[in-house]
């Protein structure tokens, strides 16, 4: 199971990178292997003001179809083209080309009080 220390994750499986106040988001290796094979992504819109734990987005694959929550506070300032068009990515490349949106987040403190890497290990057990 790939789990890069890099990162910290929510409960519901999102992980986030933090760039000055732009938080990367997408959905673990271990969720999108519990997902199998995702066959479309539905984006976020631009512009929208998102809260901690609000349903952003939602991938689908040939099994269930999930939502991805916000993992911070802020206001969606991208959404990854690339997954839309081959959403094998997020199974590909969840860590890389597979990212689904970014947030400008409101509280970067926030960020902090996501799980590391040990704790979501733990978590997924």
């Amino acid at each position: 199971m790939n789990i890069p220390s890099d990162l910290r994750y929510a409960a519901s499986h999102e992980w986030v990178r933090l760039d000055g106040d732009i938080a990367t988001v997408g959905i673990s290796d271990h969720a999108q292997e519990e997902l199998t094979d995702v066959v479309f992504v539905e984006l976020p819109a631009l512009g929208r003001a998102v809260d901690a734990g609000d349903p952003t987005a939602v991938v689908e694959s040939v099994k269930a179809a999930s939502d991805i929550y916000a993992p911070l506070g802020g206001e969606i300032v991208e959404a990854n083209p690339d997954v839309e068009a081959d959403p094998s990515l997020v199974n590909s490349d969840p860590y890389g080309k597979g990212w689904i949106f970014k947030i400008q987040v409101k509280n970067v403190e926030h960020f902090t009080k996501l799980m590391d890497a040990a704790a979501y290990g733990a978590q997924i057990g």
